[in-house]
């Protein structure tokens, strides 16, 4: 089936390389290029990289409110940014959702999924509605949450998920409501979600680091330098990094960071 993919973040990137290898994708929607980095040089998103390597059209407009979708069908994952309901009513549009909705809706529904320490999590596929991620549902799956898992091997899980169950949808899309019981939001991830508070239980504090690495890393005080923390294990009741990355350094084994202490 010849579909639009609409694809900003990682997680998007991942979703689109795996349709196109069973899809004619027309094109894909994706967010303008913006500075990135510590240099604030701009760049493409991941998603577009993705689709220039594949030979994909790619369309940037700075806003959707006029964008016509051409194709019967989009697929949405990690676009970015709400879709007016007047481009909504041009075609089907189905999110690929990296959570079990109605847990979690919002932008950031797997570090939620690891900070609140959630045993299972999964993809919902639904149909896009203007309320945010409150559209029916076309398939669900779950998947068991490790306690070696993290936003890495979590998203991949999911990506590889949520591109079965388009497979599996696509042919003939039935819908069915979501539940009204049990919704939550997952919020952006903002500076203060980064930040170790050494008072709190270590279980707390491994979520943390497991649901923001390897892309965002969680920020800690050790022996009186910053760093960021990017791996770590409990020990005795207590939280010990494993992987750290000081402040201008690079990433290194906490082992090597304590020898450069001495």
């Amino acid at each position: 089936m010849r579909i639009g993919v609409a694809a900003t973040a990682p997680f998007g990137a991942d979703v689109l390389e795996r349709l196109a290898a069973k899809h004619d994708i027309a094109y894909l929607l994706t967010r303008p290029d913006r500075p990135r980095g510590r240099g604030r040089r701009v760049a493409p998103p991941p998603a577009k990289e993705v689709a220039g390597r594949l030979g994909i059209e790619v369309r940037q407009p700075e806003s959707v409110a006029d964008f016509d979708p051409e194709e019967d069908v989009v697929v949405l994952a990690a676009y970015g940014a709400l879709i007016p309901e007047s481009v909504l009513d041009r075609a089907l549009w189905l999110n690929v959702h990296p959570s079990l909705l109605p847990r979690w809706r919002g932008a950031a529904p797997i570090e939620r999924a690891l900070l609140a320490g959630d045993p299972e999590t999964g993809v919902t596929i639904i149909k896009l509605v203007p309320e945010l991620d409150a559209g029916p549902i076309a398939a669900q799956r779950s998947f068991l949450v490790g306690e070696e898992d993290d936003f890495g091997t979590v998203s991949a899980r999911a990506a590889e998920l949520g591109a079965e169950l388009i497979d599996e949808v696509l042919p003939e899309p039935g819908f069915t409501p979501q539940p009204e019981e049990g919704v939550t939001y997952a919020e952006k991830i903002g500076p203060a979600d980064r930040k170790l508070d050494w008072s709190r239980p270590a279980e707390e504090l491994l979520n943390q680091v497991r649901a923001l690495s390897p892309h965002i890393g969680a920020r800690a005080r050790l022996h009186g330098r910053p760093v960021t923390i990017w791996r770590a294990r409990i020990e005795d009741g207590k939280l010990v990094p494993l992987e750290v990355q000081p402040e201008g350094g690079r990433r290194m084994d906490y082992e090597a960071f304590l020898r450069g202490l001495r």
